[in-house]
């Protein structure tokens, strides 16, 4: 599986770009703020034509180019309790993250609503660009986060760890962290709950590919992550 990842120029959030190979259509995974350019970049370089965009959840950092990404015909994917997100995405946000954004680009903020939203549920698998992908909802940062399953890896990734299978985690999972729950719409105990319930039970084997920071395994997060570890019964 051809997979690019890049981060947005704020908050280093990861915009990934997956296909079965070159030259083929691909589907992009959280178009943050600012990666136009470099997408257009990506997807002139390895010939890809977008199939789709699959939101993780509704929050600016991970949705802000999905408009100008989508286009009129493209399809983006988000779990059907973030849905209303996208409606007023501006005024849910945070008066001081859109000042934050005016001062470093050099503009106010602004947003319009996809023109082709596709509502997914737990469980949902959705075959796009000759890749399947399940959604598996894990609710916690917001109530409608999501992760989604590809049972491919990265070419070349088997040589560097023992991976079988690839996991879109969004902001519910990082590097030796998890996602915050202190913002509108978190909730800490549907969080537990996630890790326990989904998270967890992941293999080992599972390539984690999260919405901030590095790449992990859950091999290595189960026996390094201090929000995994120490779960309640």
């Amino acid at each position: 599986m051809l997979t690019i990842a890049f981060p947005a120029r704020a908050f280093d959030t990861n915009c990934y770009v997956l296909a079965a190979d070159p030259g083929e259509e691909c589907v992009i995974v959280d178009p943050g703020i600012g990666v136009e350019e470099t997408l257009r970049e990506v997807l002139t370089e390895h010939r890809l034509r977008p199939a789709a965009v699959l939101l993780t959840h509704g929050h600016v950092d991970h949705v802000y180019s999905v408009t100008p990404v989508c286009g009129a015909d493209t399809a983006a994917y988000i779990h059907a309790d973030d849905r209303y997100r996208l409606h007023d995405l501006l005024g849910r946000s945070n008066p001081g993250l859109l000042a934050m954004f005016e001062q470093q680009f050099g503009a106010a903020a602004t947003w319009t609503e996809p023109t082709n939203v596709v509502e997914i549920t737990d469980g949902t698998r959705l075959t796009l660009a000759g890749l399947e992908f399940d959604v598996l909802h894990a609710p916690g940062h917001t109530e409608g986060s999501v992760m989604f399953a590809i049972d491919r890896v990265p070419d070349g990734i088997r040589d560097q760890v023992d991976v079988d299978r690839t996991m879109v985690t969004g902001d519910v999972l990082f590097a030796g962290s998890v996602g915050r729950t202190d913002l509108p719409g978190g909730d800490p105990a549907a969080m537990q709950r996630s890790l326990r319930d989904v998270v967890l039970p992941l293999p080992d084997t599972t390539l984690v590919l999260p919405g901030h920071y590095q790449a992990t395994t859950m091999a290595h997060e189960r026996a390094t992550n201090p929000y995994l570890r120490d779960l309640p019964a």
